[in-house]
């Protein structure tokens, strides 16, 4: 099972982390700040987002309702030390489909994740992303624009999925990193400069010269 754990203490989290690797053999992504929730949220699939309500940068009552206004699908778990009656309708209401009340027994997250997870939540996947009269297929692994298509690599391929999937918004290059390579690979942030310039040459041929844009210092974006 996949999870992303989006929680800013700092014990707590590693606490969380640890015992969803060890007890139950889960695949866990965690992150400190709602907006690394969100971005992490919609670049991915989870099977259950476990949402802190109170974290810098976003709560995770802001994040959960930004991600159900987009039709985001997937389950999510909200954590929080709020536990009056109205605390915990707001939460639900923002869109989670559970709320569990710090301080809990591992035991009981456990449970509840397994029970979110049952729920089979499926993303909805398009084959075809389009953008300025540029369509990414995912099927086949191509982008085309006026009749011409050209075939990506995987990597080009997964790059260019994930900067359309998050259109106008820049993306830090670590998560891009993250997203498709991985924190722990043996590759370095020019890796992602040389696949973004070969991804730029079929961008050019296919005449979308600044579609894919720099943003110093940061990372990229398209639009």
């Amino acid at each position: 099972m996949n999870i992303l754990l989006a929680e800013d203490d700092i014990k707590l989290g590693e606490l969380i982390e640890f015992m969803l690797k060890k007890k139950s053999g889960y695949k866990v992504e965690w992150v400190k700040e709602g907006e690394e929730a969100y971005y992490y949220s919609i670049s991915s699939h989870y099977d259950v987002l476990i949402l802190d309500w109170m974290m810098p940068n976003g709560s995770g009552v802001d994040v959960c309702k930004r991600l159900r206004r987009e039709r985001y699908s997937g389950a999510i778990l909200m954590l929080t030390a709020r536990d009056s009656v109205e605390d915990r309708i707001t939460g639900l209401d923002s869109g989670a489909d559970d709320y569990l009340v710090k301080p809990f027994e591992i035991d009981e997250l456990l449970a509840r994740i397994r029970a979110l997870s049952r729920r089979n939540y499926a993303p909805i996947v398009e084959e075809e992303v389009n953008l300025h009269d540029l369509v990414l297929n995912r099927s086949s692994q191509t982008i085309s624009s006026g009749g011409t298509e050209i075939s990506l690599s995987p990597r080009e391929f997964q790059l260019i999925d994930l900067l359309m999937q998050n259109k106008g918004q820049v993306l830090p290059r670590d998560l891009i990193m993250d997203r498709i390579w991985g924190y722990d690979a043996d590759v370095s942030m020019k890796t992602i400069d040389a696949t973004v310039k070969l991804l730029r040459k079929k961008l050019d041929s296919l005449g979308k010269h600044e579609i894919l844009q720099s943003i110093r210092g940061v990372g990229y974006k398209i639009g």
